[in-house]
């Protein structure tokens, strides 16, 4: 089998995104490691609403979101700046998704002050020029949550986890700004299944139209 280089791909950064438990900080490092890239990942536990957002969310929310959306937004500002030596790099969010989680947890009025703020710093960022959606159904979702243990996320609902999938959805849909390459985990094992990670890795060094894009695994 051929190695292909992270200098063969045609992006500069590419972003994984999916649900809570999808599994797509395991794949950001996986892919990161492989191709010699930086690595921009959330980092939850810098989030000290997190907890108390999910033991009571009403009172927590807008902390919550306005903390994550600076974090991601100061990650991502200060990764703009191209490293000669690491020309790629991947995260494991965008920065959209911070309006995306508002939309479903904030109120009309927390919203419309919210998206204020968002604007400001949305502007003076760019787009990823790919991102991976890793999808999965709720019911593997619930299994990879519980898997990994936190004990904030073991009560998350059903209803919760659709509402956020099919937000992303939607919004994937909509946009017209990159290309969006989706891929049903549901059944699929990237971490340790070498086959489906390998057409994963193989599939970052296509290019994709604007819009949504779907990989078969099977």
């Amino acid at each position: 089998m051929i190695k292909m280089k992270s200098s063969s791909i045609k992006y500069n950064h590419i972003a994984i995104e999916g649900n809570i438990g999808s599994g797509k900080t395991t794949l950001a490092k996986k892919l990161s490691k492989d191709l010699e890239s930086r690595l921009l990942l959330e980092e939850f536990a810098e989030n000290p609403f997190l907890p108390k957002f999910y033991k009571s969310p009403e009172e927590n929310v807008l902390p919550l979101e306005l903390f994550f959306m600076a974090e991601r937004y100061h990650q991502l500002k200060a990764s703009t700046d191209k490293d000669l030596f690491m020309p790629l790099k991947i995260s494991d969010y965008i920065f959209v998704k911070s309006r995306l989680f508002a939309k479903n947890n904030l109120t009309s009025e927390e919203f419309n002050l919210f998206n204020r703020l968002f604007d400001i710093m949305f502007n003076s960022l760019n787009y990823p020029d790919l991102v991976i959606y890793l999808y999965a159904s709720v019911d593997r979702l619930k299994s990879n949550i519980k898997q990994r243990g936190r004990v904030f996320e073991q009560d998350i609902k059903e209803n919760y986890l659709n509402n956020i999938q099919e937000t992303y959805l939607d919004y994937f849909k909509k946009q017209n700004n990159f290309p969006v390459l989706i891929i049903d985990v549901t059944n699929v094992d990237f971490k340790d299944n070498i086959k489906n990670y390998q057409t994963i890795k193989n599939s970052i060094f296509k290019k994709y139209e604007v819009g949504v894009n779907k990989l078969n695994l099977f």
